[in-house]
């Protein structure tokens, strides 16, 4: 879909989202028919910020912990490296001594 056109469906969408707010505040006179969208939004937002708010901290608190889950194992990657270069100078230092 060429993206003038996806623009024009875009302005529509808003037009018609404009149009059911102005319809929560001045009653449609054809049919006498009113819908309180603002305060339908209103519960809607009040009702998903509680579930996105642990689902985002649900989200930090694995990132975190996989971070830390990392850390660790680098840290013990280079303990265990360090010991192995400890173990493979050990015998070069004592033979370094013995010449002296």
């Amino acid at each position: 879909m060429h993206a003038a056109v996806k623009i024009l469906i875009g302005l529509l969408i808003i037009v018609v989202g404009f149009g059911l707010f102005v319809d929560s505040v001045y009653a449609n006179k054809w049919t006498g028919i009113t819908i309180n969208w603002w305060q339908n939004f209103k519960v809607v937002i009040t009702g998903v910020i509680p579930p996105l708010l642990i689902l985002v901290g649900l989200f930090i608190v694995w990132l975190e912990a996989d971070e830390l889950k990392a850390e660790k194992e680098i840290s013990e990657e280079l303990t265990a490296s360090n010991e192995d270069v400890k173990k493979a100078v050990a015998p070069k230092k004592k033979t370094a001594k013995k010449k002296k």
